[in-house]
């Protein structure tokens, strides 16, 4: 196989992330078997920032 553009789209039938358990948002990775939103799987308290205050509404 050659490298470059043409290897590009064997990439595409792997998914990495799925429907979140906790948030519901498509930000779980299954291979890491964590959140990137809510952080579930990591921690028990919802992932939040400072700086993500106005996203989060608190």
């Amino acid at each position: 196989m050659t490298k470059g553009t043409p290897s590009m789209g064997m990439k595409s039938g792997k998914k990495t992330h799925i429907p979140c358990r906790r948030c519901g948002r498509k930000a779980y990775h299954m291979t890491k078997k964590k959140c990137a939103s809510c952080g579930y799987g990591q921690s028990a308290t919802m992932r939040r920032y400072a700086w993500n205050k106005k996203a989060s509404g608190n």
